[in-house]
């Protein structure tokens, strides 16, 4: 008879994301290549195509005034951070390509391993772990991409405090006395070059604000499928995607003071594993039930209950209490591995007489 019963409950509530393994590093191996997959993967987030280019600054003779000479002074100023401008949009279009490199590696790395573990293998396969260690490297070249990308955004904002400040000292510059019409005509055309300028960087600058937000965000939802993808290494077969992938954008609602975590009464559990014998296998039952309890409730939180059998000494009522809490304890790591978010899931304890058998029930919250 099966050990392992999944019952369908009438509502859910939510869940949402991090999650949890233990020793996710793995030693570097030697073996031979994993073989790549056709199967479909989440993209990285797109980069941008901004190109500053064409930047000029007006030509015009400046006459012998003070005034004329400071027109002077700002056109130079101003030509060389267009030049400053132009150097770094070819920059940053060099480290997006990088960026682009780095990501189709890794996932065709990643989608390798998950190739191997869809049809299943040994447990701890080395080719797989020297895998594993070859995208978590490349995972990190793009950090190290997102890192340049900040260095650039600082470099760049320094571009904009420039060209704001050539902006105010041609504005300053009509309030000077001495100055000809010619002059005036110069600061005009400076002041239409410069307000270009700005305009442009503080565009350069937004997108790539937005770039490094995005490949932030990225690069913490793949450490966290790597982490499962690990585990599922240590199992030798993927149950399907992480958990966690399903409400990675869900946002914990705050616990307000007066709430309980107690379970109502009546509430039926949505698993029940019986564990009658050694090695219960419920781990492939168990990730259907949370998928599909996630999927009508993304932001559900569970209670992971260990029922220890009662009605006999108190010797062996404390044994089975100790017992049951280690299967608990088993249960919350295998959700965990399977990208369960750690912080949605909570371990009780009680003793029934009720039950012939150690149980562990799982109930959505």
């Amino acid at each position: 008879m099966t050990s392992l019963k999944v019952l369908a409950a009438s509502s859910f509530l939510a869940l949402g994301g991090c999650s949890f393994a233990d020793e996710v590093l793995w030693p570097a191996v030697s073996g031979d290549d994993v073989e790549t997959s056709q199967t479909q993967t989440q993209n990285p987030p797109p980069l941008g195509d901004t190109q500053i280019s064409g930047l000029s600054v007006g030509t015009g003779a400046t006459s012998n005034t003070a005034v004329g000479q400071k027109v002077g002074q700002i056109r130079s100023e101003l030509a060389s951070l267009q030049s400053q401008i132009e150097a770094h949009s070819a920059r940053l279009e060099q480290v997006r390509a990088e960026t682009r490199a780095h990501a189709e590696a890794y996932h065709t790395t990643k989608a390798g391993i998950e190739a191997k573990l869809q049809v299943g293998t040994t447990p701890g396969n080395p080719q797989l772990v020297q895998a594993w260690n070859l995208s978590q490297s490349q995972l990190d070249q793009i950090a190290r991409d997102v890192n340049n990308m900040t260095s650039l955004s600082n470099e760049i904002a320094g571009d904009a405090a420039t060209s704001n400040y050539l902006l105010d000292t041609t504005q300053a510059t009509f309030g000077l006395s001495g100055a000809v019409d010619q002059d005036h005509r110069q600061l005009e055309r400076l002041q239409v070059d410069t307000n270009q300028t700005v305009v442009l960087i503080n565009k350069l600058l937004s997108e790539l604000r937005q770039d490094i937000a995005r490949q932030t965000t990225y690069l913490a939802n793949e450490r966290s499928n790597l982490t499962t993808l690990s585990n599922a290494i240590k199992r030798g077969q993927l149950f399907g995607r992480p958990l966690a992938s399903g409400v990675s954008n869900v946002t914990a609602q705050p616990v307000s003071a007066g709430r309980s975590n107690a379970i109502p009464s009546g509430t039926p559990p949505l698993v029940v594993i019986r564990f009658d014998r050694p090695d219960v296998e419920y781990e492939r039952a168990l990730y259907t039930a949370l998928s599909q309890a996630l999927e009508r409730r993304p932001a559900s939180e569970f209670t992971v209950l260990a029922v220890a059998a009662g009605g006999g000494t108190a010797a062996n009522t404390q044994l089975a209490q100790s017992q049951s809490r280690k299967n608990a304890e088993k249960v919350f790591q295998s959700m965990s591995d399977m990208g369960l978010p750690a912080d949605r899931v909570q371990i009780s304890s009680t003793t029934s007489a009720d039950v012939s058998t150690n149980e562990v029930r799982i109930f959505v919250r």
